[in-house]
This record gives structure tokens, sequence and C-alpha cells, in this order.
């Protein structure tokens, strides 16, 4: 029995532990910006393999989503990301979206 209580208690405590640690990550977490990240970068190399975007447009664009992780970065630096922050980060995802389709619409890239 002494053997169970042993245990249980070291498992609350390295549960414990483990939420402590929570809450210093919980500021920075991010999912809707990384998966427009992730689509927006999927997007441009599916532009780039169909002919949609010429080599030159592909490397402005991934320029641009260089900007963006760079800002990212920064803004989560200090171990949050405010409203602000994620408000600017939605920005320029949404300039960059418009910049995509502008590529992948302009019959530049079409062979």
């Amino acid at each position: 029995m002494r053997k169970w209580t042993a245990m249980a208690i070291a498992g609350i405590l390295v549960g414990g532990f483990v939420l402590a640690g929570l809450p210093a990550q919980a500021g920075t977490y991010s999912p809707r910006i990384d998966a427009r990240e992730a689509y927006q970068q999927a997007r441009i190399y599916q532009g780039l393999n169909s002919g949609q975007i010429t080599p030159r447009e592909f490397n402005r664009l991934e320029r641009q989503q260089a900007r963006i992780r760079a800002a990212e970065a920064r803004m989560k630096a200090d171990g949050r990301l405010t409203r602000r922050e994620r408000a600017r980060l939605h920005q320029m995802l949404n300039n960059s979206s418009r910049s995509i389709y502008c590529a992948k619409h302009n019959n530049r890239g079409f062979r």
C-alpha cells in the first residue's frame, strides 16, 4: 500500500512541475498563425510547380514569408504574443496572401 501512495505522490509532483511550465509557453501559442503560414507556403510551392509563379516571383514571395517568420520570432521573444501583435501578424499574412494571389493570376508564369 505504501508503494502505491509514494507513486501517487510522485505522479502528482511531476504533473505539477509539468503544469507549472505551461504558462510560460501559453503566451506564445499561435496555431492559427502557424496554420496560415503553412498554407501560404503550400500555395507558393503549388504555384511554382504548376508554372503559375515564375522563379523570380517565387523568390520575392519566399523573402516575404521569411520577413513574417522573423517578425513573429521577434514578437514572441519576450514570452508572450499580445493581441496587437497577433493582429499585426494577421495583417502581414493578409498582405502576403494577396501577393500570392496576384502572382498566381497575372498570367506571367504560364508557359
